[in-house]
């Protein structure tokens, strides 16, 4: 039996809330996402809850009429209800109960209220058919001054909350206005004229952000009689929107849209089938620059999801999710082309990687492999560079201001998670091959090999004895070159000759003499180790002739030879005789001379 694939599914920790009934209405406040259950019948019973587990308020409150919105503040010290189309009532809140003989009361003047938006703890905006007002509230006073407000007539209005956005429909919604609602400031932006002849209807239209930029998504009907969303971004000078986007349905009839983690989900309501779309993908582009995307998969349903409830009944059965009250939605994806532009893609990439190196890994997957690399190292080298350039800010700025931290991208996958992918593998046949095609897409995008990694190449190499390879990595530069590294390449030096010159190469680009020095001497190559000395800091002066006798005592008499008249010179330049000072404690070495070469 196929398995069915779902892109998106339904939280396992929804918000749970009475259900809507003839007594019961639910409205959801998006800017605190906070759902309100409210319970009339004499009194009015209403509870609030939030996202958290613990964010729950229960009160009662007189039942005053059918309440059209209900919303708190920022810091729910004040709650607002409309009621009828002229007023809106704000409430005192006291731990966590209405106060209900601090209240204020806002009256508009002969226009229909659409609706409110909080826009600080104790700033409302009130918007009506003819005005948009932003309302001060003093509760100690009883008062709601009007700061500021702009006079238009308004058929409907939408608000994004994380923008302080509001687009409001004028002219029978052919024109669509953008603006910015802040603390004591209405600004706003430069309008949309859609050519519209009917004007767009509220459902229509979605007011959203998508990769940090502003967006106007439109349903509008196509020649071929299907529909498609089209996206203006407000990213142009003063947010002018323009039409960058078209998302091709393929479908007609009834939709929604969701934006969820920068993915635009189009959910069409006579399939039960919901499309993704991901604008930062390519698409075809028209003459006018506009881009032309089809749905990323084919429309799939939302994962049946439904929860065991306690009942009184006797059959205590399983109830559907849409049959309660929750609330709440995530994603899931497959597809790793895009998952590195995703908040959580990073979960999800590192399983595929472990899936695709894993046991199962075929020869075939190996262009799969390389390109996810090189789409990671893309992302990996902007995050560098970003570090790069934040650490080597001028000196004088830095004084000025702090320097900035560097804001990591959504999916950032470096050396450390690859090293810990590749740790799984090591012991594998195919292991080298992939570590090749992972040290070259670094070098590719120019990023220098850490330390950690480096390693695991050089035990991988040396284990196969493919020590050419090793050669040409040293050579290029495409291993990391420490000191340290170095020193660890050379206790592999029992496994091949070469491996001692490959880690002298390294120290010779970093200028490592004195560990040359060390070196040298270690391998019996006294005189190429005295010549190198001699260039260091100091010179000659500051050798240790014990050091080198001690050494040269031990091989090739004329080499002894060599070194003791070496030093028998230097004496002379630095002090005029031929003689060691007693503090070298170099006795035993005149004696081996004296014995050996003076009889």
């Amino acid at each position: 039996m196929e398995q069915k694939l779902f892109y998106l599914e339904l939280s396992s920790e929804p918000i749970r809330f009475d259900a809507v009934s003839q007594l019961t209405n639910v409205f959801f406040d998006d800017s605190n996402r906070q759902v309100f259950a409210v319970r009339s019948g004499g009194a009015t019973g209403c509870c609030v809850k939030g996202p958290g587990e613990t964010d729950l308020i229960s009160f009662c409150m007189e039942d005053k009429g059918p309440i059209r919105s209900i919303k708190f503040s920022p810091n729910n010290k004040i709650l607002a209800i409309q009621r009828t189309d002229t007023s809106v009532d704000f409430v005192n809140f006291l731990n966590n109960q209405p106060q209900m003989n601090d209240m204020v009361v806002y009256k508009g003047k002969n226009v229909t209220i659409h609706g409110f938006v909080w826009v600080h703890e104790k700033e409302v905006a009130v918007i009506s058919n003819g005005s948009v007002e932003m309302v001060v509230l003093n509760m100690e006073k009883k008062q709601a001054k009007c700061l500021k407000s702009i006079s238009m007539t308004i058929n409907w209005f939408m608000w994004y909350a994380p923008g302080n956005l509001a687009l409001l429909a004028t002219n029978n919604g052919s024109v669509l206005m953008p603006v910015l609602l802040k603390q004591g400031t209405i600004t706003k932006l430069p309008k949309l004229e859609p050519q519209s002849e009917r004007g767009l209807p509220e459902r229509d239209v979605t007011l959203a952000q998508i990769y940090g930029t502003f967006a106007i998504l439109i349903l509008r009907p196509t020649e071929t009689r299907t529909l498609s969303v089209v996206i203006y971004l407000l990213n142009g000078p003063g947010l002018s929107p323009k039409k960058s986007h078209v998302l091709c349905l393929g479908h007609s009839g009834r939709f929604a849209i969701n934006i969820v983690d920068d993915l635009v989900v189009v959910h069409h309501q006579a399939t039960g089938t919901s499309m993704l779309f991901d604008i930062a993908l390519s698409g075809e582009t028209d003459s006018s620059g506009v881009v032309h995307h089809t749905p990323m998969t084919p429309g799939r349903p939302i994962k049946p999801f439904s929860l065991k409830m306690p009942s009184l009944s006797f059959d205590g059965e399983t109830k559907k999710f849409a049959e309660l009250g929750d609330f709440s939605t995530k994603y899931r994806y497959r597809c790793e082309t895009w998952l590195h532009v995703r908040t959580h893609g990073k979960p999800v990439l590192m399983s595929i990687l472990i899936e695709l190196m894993g046991p199962q890994y075929n020869n075939a997957s190996l262009p799969v492999i390389e390109n996810i690399f090189d789409k990671l190292n893309v992302v990996y080298k902007g995050h560098v560079n970003a570090e790069l350039q934040n650490q080597i800010a001028q000196p004088s700025f830095a004084k000025q201001q702090s320097v900035k931290s560097v804001v990591p991208p959504r999916v950032l996958i470096d050396q450390n998670d690859l090293h810990a992918v590749f740790a799984t593998i090591s012991d594998t046949a195919y292991c080298n091959k992939l570590l090749m095609t992972y040290i070259h897409s670094l070098a590719k995008h120019k990023i220098a090999a850490q330390q950690d990694l480096s390693k695991m190449i050089i035990v991988d190499l040396v284990r196969h004895k493919k020590f050419d390879t090793l050669r040409k990595l040293i050579a290029l530069s495409l291993l990391h070159e420490s000191k340290p590294l170095a020193c660890f390449l050379l206790s592999l030096s029992s496994a091949d000759d070469s491996i001692t010159q490959m880690a002298l190469d390294m120290l010779h680009k970093l200028k490592a003499n004195g560990i040359i020095v060390e070196v040298l001497l270690g391998q019996g190559k006294i005189i190429d180790a005295l010549r190198l000395a001699k260039s260091l800091p100091g010179g000659e002066a500051t050798l240790s002739a014990r050091k080198y006798l001690e050494a040269a005592i031990k091989g090739d008499p004329l080499v002894f030879y060599s070194v003791y008249s070496f030093f028998q010179q230097r004496n002379v330049r630095l002090r005029g005789s031929q003689d060691f000072l007693k503090n070298e404690l170099c006795n035993e070495y005149i004696e081996h001379y004296q014995n050996t070469f003076c009889k």
